[in-house]
């Protein structure tokens, strides 16, 4: 248990970011370390436009606007990764993109891209951040919670 515990979600596949459609930024961080990151990458040339999950109750503030790069703020629904998800899944078919990057916590990356290729067959790029809101213990037991949700409840886009 305690090895997949690490590779599934401290040291989960991660990759290098290159050149996409659009960046994923999912919300639920206080600090929105994911939304600076992928504006980040935006601003590096990764991508022209960013999406930014406002997350959980109360919702984040969408970031303020940067030049060249396109920011589309939503609230998902369901407010999960899921429904984040499905949000940009839908939004990448509807622009035609090809490609996205997403900005996960790095305890959510696996489960995110889990549900990302369930719902396209697009290039997905997953470059995280690391930083636990909460103790490691918590953490661990909510992805572990949320991995099984995944295989056994909701088991399609």
């Amino acid at each position: 248990m305690a090895v997949a515990t690490a590779r599934l979600f401290l040291w989960p596949p991660t990759d290098a970011p290159t050149r996409v459609d659009a960046i994923l930024a999912l919300g639920g961080d206080p600090g929105q370390l994911r939304a600076a990151k992928a504006i980040s990458l935006a601003d590096a040339g990764y991508a022209p436009v960013v999406l930014v999950s406002l997350g959980g109750h109360p919702p984040a503030p969408c970031p303020k606007a940067v030049h060249g790069i396109r920011i589309i703020c939503f609230r998902a629904n369901p407010l999960d990764t899921r429904g984040e998800v499905e949000f940009a899944t839908s939004l990448a078919a509807r622009e035609h993109w090809t490609s996205m990057l997403m900005v996960p916590e790095r305890d959510q990356a696996t489960r995110a891209r889990l549900l990302f290729r369930r719902c396209s067959g697009m290039r997905l790029v997953v470059d995280p951040v690391t930083a636990h809101g909460t103790t490691l213990l918590v953490d661990m037991a909510y992805e572990w919670a949320s991995l099984a949700k995944a295989f056994v409840v909701h088991t399609s886009c």
